[in-house]
């Protein structure tokens, strides 16, 4: 008896996933159409019904990860502190919770598809870029009311708020580089240290 064929909304969704799934595993430019059709269980056909073409696939790709990622963070509860300081380091000790299991399980599809494509794709590029201003919005957020909670001035809530960005997408390809998690949770307990010392130092 031949398998039933998903449903048009199903096999986008399918292929969504796979995307994410395969190109957190094998980056923007080791993966096919194929390899994500493969991982979907459809038809090329039905990727071409749905999108126009992997690049097309990849922008939408990025909206997909950024809506599990905000998913999984408001699951963890690091906005569940009193006082706003507090919430900052919870994201930062979440942040260090989930560096574990294989490498493609904790690293960032956005930071890995815009280093890949930042000058040949200003589509993709500006969807990673999206989804990390997304995150970081809510961060930003806390860290303007630590500063006032705190009496903290000196900087911007933003300008931190971009810095605790970059120093989890330095963590993520040093993990690379190593092949492991150890020294990345190292970076994030640096950067732990610093947002404490920081408030501390600053407050009157």
């Amino acid at each position: 008896m031949e398998a039933a064929r998903p449903r048009r909304n199903e096999a986008r969704t399918r292929l969504l996933d796979a995307a994410v799934t395969v190109l957190r595993r094998q980056g923007y430019a080791g993966t096919t159409v194929e390899d994500i059709c493969t991982e979907a269980g459809v038809t090329k056909g039905a990727f071409f019904h749905h999108f126009r073409s992997k690049d097309d696939l990849a922008v939408a790709a990025a909206g997909r990860f950024s809506e599990w990622l905000e998913a999984l963070f408001e699951r963890s509860g690091w906005r569940g502190h009193a006082d706003p300081l507090d919430r900052v380091l919870a994201y930062v000790d979440f942040r260090i919770a989930i560096f574990r299991g294989a490498i493609p399980q904790y690293t960032c599809m956005l930071g890995m598809m815009v280093q890949e494509t930042y000058a040949t794709n200003p589509a993709i590029r500006l969807a990673c870029e999206a989804g990390i201003r997304l995150h970081a919005a809510p961060i930003e957020e806390e860290i303007a009311a630590a500063m006032r909670e705190h009496g903290v001035t000196g900087f911007t809530a933003g300008s931190l708020a971009v810095h605790i960005m970059a120093v989890v997408q330095g963590a993520f390809v040093l993990a690379k580089a190593v092949d492991g998690p150890d020294g990345a949770v190292e970076t994030l307990r640096h950067l732990r240290r610093y947002i404490a010392m920081l408030f501390r130092e600053k407050a009157p």
